[in-house]
């Protein structure tokens, strides 16, 4: 018995009447019974998906429960139905020993890569990285990441075209240090044997400034990458105690960089949001066009209680992600929080995962907090915290010609405030 709803979501046209498109989606979570209720206390975070296409498999990595621990769950119908979750690893005595878990990807040959952190262990531990040999049912730890840097994204698998063996792995991690005075650096490095040895992890100076890094492969040869940049100062605060700098990280935002020689070099980051938007996945479809779907964490205009809105959009670059369409952008969810105070955040969107489909439709999955409430003496705790999908496709039929969003500066109000008109969950 399938799972999805039938649903609408919105896009854009330019100023004029937003269109409607029919698609499915389902709040996963919500079908979970057993440890949700018992040992995970409702939490579910960063969900990560994986095609598999010998098996016609999605694989899903999310982290659940307080401490997050790596739990995955599989559909074989494309999203519709999927397996109990289970944890990704568990210790001689049954307990999970993963902590939460980022950077999913399925190589070939049933092996799946991912990082996983145990961000309460003392002292503090480096990421871990893990492999699986039999599509992600087993897995095995491999060695902590070097330099004790973080990786976030899902590394990006190069394949040739005739025989599909797996010939460069790419992968980014970053820095994010409120001592220095630009917080953030992001590194690169790649693999030519399958994830066995890799190069160094090299600083590319194009990169200051940005930490989250997704790497697509443009159909014309270049290299794309989305970036999440470190915030516009005006939201930051410095702690009267430390004296360091600090904020909200909702408040970063949303860049594209390109190289044009393999990685060696880096256009200079461009702006396509200022602020609130990021957790960005990137695909590169067969006609070209690449799609980036993303959470608007802030911008969105307040409610009528004053309450902030959050929400999961895509955007569409049909030039090699040399611009963005941002005028016929989709909106595949929006909901308002509940709170105007310190803990306004705690529904907020968190972490989009997108995979193409073999019938050409596209499955994301993103965190949402719609439901959630604080737990007065344990604001930490907040839940529910729920993965939603969404399986949807582009749109093929004309728009009209209005560019009024990508003409307006990276930092304006037309760019970076907006006003959802909707309650996905009401």
């Amino acid at each position: 018995m399938t799972n999805w709803k039938d649903c609408e979501i919105q896009q854009l046209n330019g100023q004029a009447e937003r269109i409607k498109h029919p698609a499915q989606s389902q709040v996963l979570t919500a079908t979970w019974t057993g440890p949700w209720t018992e040992q995970w206390n409702q939490v579910a975070a960063i969900p990560n998906l994986a095609y598999i296409p010998e098996k016609d498999q999605v694989l899903l990595m999310v982290s659940c429960g307080n401490p997050h621990q790596a739990v995955t769950s599989t559909s074989d119908d494309h999203g519709a139905t999927w397996s109990e979750p289970q944890y990704m690893h568990t210790d001689d005595h049954g307990k999970s020993d993963t902590g939460l878990a980022v950077g999913l990807v399925y190589t070939v040959a049933g092996q799946v890569l991912c990082w996983t952190f145990d961000y309460m262990a003392v002292p503090k531990q480096p990421w871990i990285r893990w492999s699986s040999d039999d599509y992600g049912q087993t897995w095995t730890k491999r060695s902590p990441i070097e330099r004790n840097l973080y990786p976030w994204d899902r590394p990006t698998i190069e394949r040739n075209a005739q025989t599909g063996k797996v010939t460069k792995i790419w992968e980014t991690a970053y820095i994010e240090d409120h001592s220095r005075e630009i917080w953030s650096q992001a590194y690169l490095r790649y693999s030519e044997d399958q994830g066995r040895t890799w190069s160094d992890f090299r600083e590319i100076p194009e990169w200051s400034a940005t930490n989250e890094v997704c790497i697509v492969r443009a159909k014309n040869g270049t290299l794309v990458a989305a970036h999440r940049t470190d915030m516009p100062k005006r939201f930051v605060k410095k702690n009267p105690e430390t004296g360091e700098e600090d904020a909200l990280d909702l408040y970063e935002g949303l860049g594209i960089s390109i190289s044009r020689d393999e990685g060696q070099h880096w256009s200079t980051v461009e702006k396509l949001y200022d602020w609130g938007r990021h957790h960005f996945s990137l695909l590169t479809l067969e006609n070209g066009d690449i799609v980036m779907s993303y959470t608007s964490r802030m911008g969105y205009v307040e409610t009528a209680e004053g309450y902030p809105q959050f929400g999961v959009e895509a955007v569409v670059s049909h030039d090699h992600g040399q611009t963005w369409d941002l005028d016929h952008r989709y909106i595949f969810a929006a909901w308002p929080g509940n709170r105007s105070d310190e803990w306004l955040w705690n529904r907020c969107s968190q972490a989009t995962s997108s995979v193409l489909l073999p019938d050409g439709s596209i499955l994301t999955a993103f965190g949402t907090g719609y439901r959630a409430e604080v737990i007065a003496g344990n604001e930490s705790a907040y839940c529910p915290r729920d993965v939603g999908l969404v399986k949807w496709r582009i749109n093929d039929e004309d728009l009209n010609d209005d560019t009024s969003i990508a003409d307006a500066p990276f930092d304006s109000d037309l760019r970076n405030r907006f006003d959802p008109q909707w309650n996905t969950f009401a």
